[in-house]
């Protein structure tokens, strides 16, 4: 009788110690969110802008708009475009607050819900285009090349069905011809009357952006089915640029204008060809993911 007595009086007592117990672990967890939440963006992250190569052109607009928004504890950190990415990728898995230097087309948009931050100051510019460039004389000494890359455009989402299956893995020159084989009405738009060659040699410059290796792998195949034995050189902006000024390069499809690359356009201004836009209406700025609760550069003061 009294063991029962004594294991009814345990009963409420470890109800309130359960009930107590669950009180704290409740009020723990608000402080933690309550704490998490009293951060600043900057503290969230470490006042980190994640970067991509050094010299881009992306990277001098970012490092003016720290300026130019008086992020003065901010700091841009270099690295590629494939450190980037992976950056992004790991904080998106945990819904980790991160910022990155971004651009479309690019097939993280497709990949990951992401927003541009608003830039009222107009740092990055407005939109901007894709450009072909090519070196002074290529129309003489490859007219075929020439008229083909003369009327090479296509759109972003031409652009990222190739760019998809390259960052899921295959081979940017499997992706190329595929998607050459599925777009013969486009393809014969670039190429009608263009004459065949026999082996001739050309070179294409190319920076090591997910859309660039994409545009310039269809190019490429274009070439390839129209007789070229095609060279492709990956290179940093500035050597590109200087390429095709001194004519180490033949073409490019990979200049970004007018921001981006308007130093390399104003240094070499006069020794290279601007064929035009061969895609119109891209962008640059910085992003973040949807789930952050951040809409312009200028929150990052706060």
């Amino acid at each position: 009788m009294k063991k029962k007595w004594m294991s009814a009086l345990m009963i409420p007592v470890l109800a309130l110690g359960l009930a107590a117990c669950s009180s704290d672990e409740a009020s723990s967890n608000e402080n933690t969110k309550k704490g998490a939440s009293d951060q600043s963006v900057g503290e969230s992250v470490d006042y980190k802008i994640i970067g991509i190569d050094p010299g881009a052109g992306i990277m001098k607009a970012t490092e003016a708009a720290v300026k130019e928004y008086e992020l003065n504890d901010w700091n841009v950190v270099e690295g590629s475009g494939a450190a980037m990415t992976a950056a992004l990728k790991k904080a998106y898995a945990k819904e980790d607050p991160i910022i990155i230097t971004g651009w479309t087309p690019h097939w993280k948009f497709s990949k990951f819900d992401l927003k541009y931050l608003e830039d009222p100051k107009g740092v990055y510019g407005g939109e901007e285009n894709i450009h072909t460039i090519a070196r002074l004389g290529l129309a003489d000494d490859h007219p075929s090349a020439y008229k083909f890359l003369d009327r090479f455009n296509w759109t972003s989402d031409e652009m990222g069905d190739v760019m998809v299956k390259v960052t899921d893995g295959e081979d940017p020159e499997k992706a190329a011809n595929a998607w050459v084989e599925a777009n013969t009405d486009k393809v014969s738009e670039w190429t009608a009357g263009v004459e065949k060659v026999d082996g001739d040699k050309i070179t294409l410059g190319y920076v090591a952006w997910d859309s660039e290796i994409a545009s310039t792998n269809v190019i490429a195949t274009v070439l390839t089915d129209l007789g070229y034995d095609v060279t492709l050189r990956q290179v940093e902006a500035g050597p590109l640029w200087a390429g095709v000024a001194d004519g180490s390069v033949d073409a490019s499809v990979a200049a970004w204008l007018p921001a981006t690359h308007a130093d390399y356009y104003e240094k070499f201004e006069g020794k290279f060809e601007d064929l035009g836009p061969n895609m119109e209406g891209t962008k640059i700025g910085l992003v973040v993911p949807a789930y952050m609760d951040i809409d312009s550069i200028e929150d990052l003061k706060k």
